[in-house]
């Protein structure tokens, strides 16, 4: 009988050079084969069709390749949720993935803090072990890589840290962080400054200034002036003290130079001023 590790494997090899299927096994992962449902399926599901419209998962080599690291970090969020999923049926844990047991823990009591648990302790296992796979992708596209991370740091932390996520206003994180309504608008709003498709050029800037003003208002008026306090909270709730060291003197640095801060910290807009002394951190 097969690891629940070899199952996993296997599954994501199947589809690996498919980006269809990849969202065809990313929807049974929530569906399930056995009439078991889990609940939070949207973002994940989302955020996976938008790789896929952007080009992102397609297969490697040819005119029209894909992104190694970004075929690479779908890859481990597949192979951990389907091997938690093995998991639970019973299979053999021998030669497992660490990274899987978080999911695990949410397919047998599903909350939302479990499922962003599961979901960024896989993200950022992924994220720290293909750091050589992402410095090969262009500027643009390393901005938003970062960008995708904070968000999905800071959706946790209004779910599971509400108070360090809104400050004053932390009664109603965990309704805005729910992932069932909520983490879906957070990754969306970054498709909405990325054109649908891959590779980009390196003129970050552009970009950063086509952002609509909700998406600046979240970034640099409420998320930027509490990095610190987030990255050193999320390296703590994963388990993964190296996820502090992604930041540094204020600048997401996921393969990304510090000295490179003009995108980080472009000009407050009225909105965001107003975002900061609103809802400053506590």
């Amino acid at each position: 009988m097969a690891t629940a590790a070899e199952l996993a494997r296997a599954r994501v090899e199947a589809v690996r050079d498919d980006p269809a299927a990849r969202l065809a096994l990313m929807h049974r992962l929530y569906r399930g084969e056995d009439a078991t449902f889990l609940p939070y399926r949207r973002g994940a599901v989302a955020f996976t069709r938008w790789q896929v419209r952007r080009g992102l998962l397609r297969p490697p080599h040819g005119p029209r390749a894909g992104s190694p690291w970004w075929r690479a970090v779908n890859e481990r969020l597949l192979r951990d949720g389907w091997e938690a999923r093995a998991l639970d049926d019973g299979h053999d844990p021998a030669g497992g993935t660490a990274t899987a047991l978080p999911t695990l823990e949410f397919i047998r009591h599903p909350t939302a803090p479990r499922w962003y648990r599961a979901h960024n302790v896989s993200i950022a296992a992924a994220f720290l072990e293909h750091r050589d796979l992402a410095e090969q992708e262009s500027r643009t596209e390393r901005f938003f890589i970062n960008l995708v991370l904070l968000r999905v740091l800071y959706a946790h932390a209004l779910v599971s840290a509400p108070r360090l996520a809104l400050g004053r206003l932390a009664p109603i994180g965990p309704l805005l962080g729910d992932p069932r309504v909520r983490m879906t608008g957070l990754f969306l709003a970054i498709s909405r400054v990325l054109p649908d498709t891959y590779p980009l050029g390196d003129d970050v800037e552009r970009h950063v200034a086509a952002e609509n003003p909700w998406g600046r208002l979240l970034d640099v008026g409420v998320i930027q002036p509490r990095l610190r306090e987030l990255y050193d909270w999320s390296a703590i709730e994963l388990g993964e003290p190296a996820v502090r060291d992604l930041l540094a003197d204020g600048v997401p640095c996921y393969a990304w130079p510090v000295d490179d801060r003009r995108p980080w910290h472009p000009p407050p807009t009225a909105l965001t001023r107003a975002a900061r002394r609103w809802i400053p951190p506590h």
